[in-house]
């Protein structure tokens, strides 16, 4: 009953009971893997997993001669032995293997309950080499220890990209040295909207991560084999930055942090001195997050203050542009120049495509399929998000007690049914552009880590087989598995969406898992930004 479904599973006679006699031997190059093991499973076995040698009654992790993230999960009467690729191979596999514990073990609960592995061997490895999920701290912030929980819930369920995405109008969440006003100012909000009917809470919210946070939040999720890609928008969703700088921006007149959601209209001016200034702020991420790929946005960047603008306009035609419209393209040139000289790799939603890239810039399409197919096509590498199949602060059903009634109704078994590698491009060489995915929990109506729990769950867990598992579905199968991990769920303290059943269209032969007519899909758009754009 593992979730995401293992490549091959061969279920054998026997079991291994655990106690506090077991002992847990391990190759030196696998220490963390061994103590994170140990961390977990001591407190129920009522032993420390005390260090050993391979042989009867011990638990062993070592190296075998298979990819980075494969591993082998072998269980008997004598015992357990993990062999993996590397060591991200090696801590799959003790994931596996405590999920082949009993759910209960998952309180870490005191000793007293019979502790076992049913006997097995078990063959795995994942299908995409990014299996992601973008979690929104921006729009409301979350502590770090909810991060760091958000964190080990990812690495259950095999997740190996936490996308940061740590600054929007409504928010700055990352201390600059630099530049304190950008969290003196920009990290606090004085009341946030409460829904699409433009109410308003009156509640001051804001909160920031220290650069000693961040620090501790990069290593924790390192251990876990998880890459932290941090997202600094430029040059639209830069309202908040504006508000603590406002020689940043292109009006005369002040703002405030940002208090509704929605496309904003402030954007970045496009002087010398504002690039400058974001390539300091670069400066500063770059030196904490160890990651390859740094996210820049690029997306849903209105171009009415340029072309309003006589500086954005004489500033464009000084750089040869035929409108004022193309600095957003000029804007994601520059910074990507700047993070190719640096040794990273830009990466940026799908509106980037409209101007010209470097091969190595990556591409996060999340407006539908085509911006995958057109990238791909294009040469660069893509990370399927489509908002339509993996954005997980949609609603779960059509009843008014969702607690968030906003976007398309996207069910369990809707992001069950996503299929990373776009129709169109399977037959393709071009396919091997898209190197995996990730989905999305957007906390614009999610103003806690309890909401995030019931928007995530289990939602992701469904997505992580997307992306780990070999291709095809098998929905009744993953039900039956689900079940189990439920259980888990519960033992972890998840407060994820209880099961409702099928929704009404659900039971009809024939039809989608969504409603055919968009009217109110596109009612609920046009409501949010005032025209018929599409929004993440």
């Amino acid at each position: 009953m593992i979730v995401p479904k293992p490549v091959r599973l061969e279920a054998r006679p026997g079991e291994f009971v655990l106690d506090h006699t077991t002992a847990l031997a391990a190759d030196p190059a696998l220490a963390s893997v061994a103590a994170w093991l140990r961390s977990e499973l001591s407190q129920v076995t009522g032993g420390e997993l005390a260090p050993g040698e391979p042989g009867p009654g011990t638990i062993t992790i070592g190296l075998a001669d298979l990819p980075a993230e494969a591993y082998r999960l072998t269980a008997g009467p004598d015992g357990v032995r993990i062999d993996g690729g590397g060591p991200a191979g090696a801590f799959y596999g003790a994931q596996t293997l405590r999920q082949l514990l009993p759910a209960w073990s998952y309180r870490k609960a005191p000793v007293g309950d019979r502790l076992s592995v049913p006997a097995v061997r078990i063959e795995d490895e994942p299908r995409f080499g990014w299996r992601g999920c973008l979690l929104d701290v921006a729009r409301h912030f979350m502590t770090k220890a909810d991060v760091l929980r958000f964190i080990d819930l990812m690495a259950v369920h095999k997740l190996n990209v936490l996308h940061l995405h740590l600054t929007d109008d409504q928010g700055w969440r990352i201390e600059i040295r630099r530049y304190p006003r950008l969290t003196e100012v920009g990290a606090w909000r004085r009341e946030s909207q409460t829904g699409w009917d433009g109410a308003m809470d009156g509640r001051p919210h804001g909160g920031y991560y220290t650069q000693d946070d961040i620090r501790e939040i990069v290593a924790y999720a390192g251990r876990r084999h998880i890459m932290v890609v941090p997202e600094i928008d430029l040059p639209g969703h830069t309202q908040a930055a504006i508000a603590a700088h406002p020689e940043l921006g292109n009006l005369d007149t002040p703002l405030e942090v940002g208090t509704t959601w929605g496309i904003g209209v402030n954007v970045l001016n496009a002087e010398e001195s504002t690039v400058e200034f974001f390539q300091n702020v670069l400066d500063e991420v770059l030196d904490l997050f160890p990651s390859p790929y740094i996210c820049v946005g690029g997306d849903e960047c209105r171009k009415d203050q340029w072309r309003a603008s006589p500086a954005a306009q004489r500033r464009a035609a000084e750089l040869g542009l035929d409108d004022a419209g193309e600095l957003q393209s000029w804007f994601i040139n520059r910074f990507e120049e700047y993070l190719t000289a640096r040794g990273r790799r830009l990466m940026g939603w799908d509106e980037i495509l409209e101007g010209r890239l470097a091969p190595e810039t990556v591409i996060a399409p999340w407006r539908g399929d085509l911006g995958a197919v057109i990238a791909a096509r294009a040469g660069h590498d893509v990370v399927t998000c489509s908002n339509v199949s993996v954005y997980l602060d949609y609603r779960q059903g059509p009843g008014a007690d969702e607690p968030a009634p906003f976007g398309t109704v996207l069910t369990l078994e809707d992001v069950y049914a996503f299929e990373p590698i776009p129709a169109e491009l399977a037959a393709e060489p071009a396919a091997t552009r898209v190197i995996g995915a990730q989905c999305a929990v957007w906390t614009e109506l999610i103003d806690s880590s309890r909401g995030v729990d019931y928007m995530a769950f289990p939602r992701l867990a469904a997505f992580a087989e997307t992306v780990w598992s070999p291709p095809g579905r098998d929905l009744a199968g993953f039900r039956a598995r689900l079940a189990a991990h439920l259980s888990r769920l519960d033992a972890i303290g998840v407060e994820y969406r209880r099961d409702t059943g099928p929704l009404p269209w659900q039971t009809r032969p024939g039809v989608p898992g969504r409603p055919e007519d968009p009217q109110e899909w596109q009612a609920t758009l046009s409501r949010w930004t005032g025209n018929l754009r599409e929004h993440r």
